[in-house]
């Protein structure tokens, strides 16, 4: 579809106004969209005009685009592990031990990276343009996997940018191996993170976290409350310890779940503290619908998601993200955050209006990882997009949008996902002849 030459017109193309850097767009329809004419020349947006008759080139008769789609939360490693290490159960606990005995059994380089690399390939298939992944970190497997991350970050730093966040419980950090690791994180320039447990030593872990982080000049990503618990108040303790350290690094929290249980008494100061201490929040809607309140012949009564609305309603930076793919913590998935993204408008009613809701898969996530020169379309950015075949938000989320065409600067890519048959030997747990 798309021409190969170095300069040429998108006529007629729905674009979310929400994402238009620097642009004076009126919506035409009710969902935020615009009609614009977009240039590219030499693999850059040169223009961006309303249409226009004396415009030759490609008309998209409305189809919708976006920017290629940012990824902030993810374990690249525990990926595609399923046929060898299923959770019969799908409970959380049991997700846990699965991965713990599959890591001690498989985890060497070749294993990661070869599970990595095809998660990579379909994001990149699917017109993903940066990952964030976090890497279980704890003892020898930091420096496997970290070494992996490394070797997969440098050979596909023209296609995809990634970061690599640490992975551990955060009583780990009160020791001399904590310390280790993350002066490691500082030398691979990654994040620091862990999962954050209600626990009567956590205000003192926590401080140890923001300690380390601040004399290393790291940015921090929690994994908190990831619960239907309504005494599970981690969240609101990572706020109330960004703000007793002065914290001015980037702090993502991911799931937050048990605020969506618990009343209004706990959730308005707890937001309250979030927004003051400047904390972006992630929600993963497809691993947490799959997970909560999962017991043996009992109908689930509640979603997983946390409270995004009235977190967003107070200026809070809300994203959606993939999470697991294909393992114990998630049986599903495809590394599509278009998919997430239409999961979470079903999961969590960001219909009617979508708002600025698209901004949550592509900006907002961009913003967060200091990426502010993607996730957005404007003149002067790279051409990387995503062209469906959709003309609204409907059409958009109602089919998969399989046929939808790619861009990276200007140039079509091959959308093809790789074979499952790639993973063979390793899914089965043998060695690679």
């Amino acid at each position: 579809m798309i021409p190969p030459v170095n300069i040429y017109w998108l006529k007629n193309a729905h674009l979310p106004v929400s994402l238009l850097e620097k642009q004076d767009f009126t919506p035409q329809t009710r969902e935020g969209l615009a009609l614009c004419d977009i240039q590219i020349s030499g693999g850059v947006i040169t223009q961006i005009i309303p249409p226009s008759p004396n415009n030759s080139g490609i008309d998209l008769q409305q189809k919708i685009v976006f920017p290629c789609l940012i990824d902030i939360h993810t374990h690249l490693d525990k990926g595609h592990i399923w046929e060898r290490s299923p959770n019969l159960d799908g409970t959380f606990n049991t997700a846990i031990t699965t991965v713990r005995n599959d890591g001690e059994k498989y985890w060497q380089a070749e294993d990661i990276y070869r599970r990595m690399e095809f998660g990579l390939k379909c994001s990149y298939a699917h017109g993903t343009t940066a990952i964030r992944t976090h890497l279980d970190s704890f003892g020898k497997q930091a420096d496997i996997s970290l070494k992996v991350f490394q070797t997969l970050q440098q050979e596909w730093k023209n296609k995809l940018i990634l970061q690599a966040v640490s992975l551990v419980s955060l009583d780990y950090y009160q020791t001399p191996a904590g310390i280790t690791l993350a002066d490691k994180i500082a030398e691979v320039g990654g994040i620091l993170g862990g999962v954050a447990y209600l626990h009567p030593e956590l205000d003192t872990q926590l401080d140890t976290v923001f300690t380390l982080a601040k004399e290393r000049s790291l940015d921090l990503d929690f994994h908190a409350d990831e619960n239907g618990e309504i005494d599970s108040i981690c969240l609101q303790k990572i706020a109330a310890a960004a703000l007793r350290h002065n914290f001015t690094g980037k702090i993502i929290c991911g799931h937050c779940c048990s605020l969506a249980v618990q009343s209004l008494a706990v959730v308005k100061p707890t937001i309250q503290l979030v927004k003051a201490a400047n904390i972006g929040i992630v929600s993963l809607p497809m691993c947490n619908l799959y997970l909560q309140s999962r017991k043996e012949e009992e109908t689930p009564y509640w979603r997983g998601v946390t409270r995004v609305h009235e977190l967003q309603k107070q200026g809070i930076p809300v994203t959606f993200a993939s999470d697991n793919c294909r393992d114990p913590f998630f049986g599903f998935g495809d590394h599509d955050l278009l998919e997430v993204f239409n999961q979470a408008v079903r999961i969590c009613h960001l219909d009617t209006p979508y708002s600025d809701w698209v901004n949550s898969v592509t900006k907002t996530p961009a913003d967060l990882m200091g990426l502010p020169e993607i996730g957005r379309i404007g003149v002067g950015m790279s051409a990387d997009l995503i062209i469906f075949k959709a003309r609204y938000f409907s059409e958009l989320l109602s089919r998969n949008q399989h046929d939808r065409i790619v861009l990276r600067q200007g140039k079509e890519i091959d959308t093809t996902l790789p074979d499952y048959q790639e993973l063979d030997n390793l899914v089965l747990g043998k060695s690679q002849s």
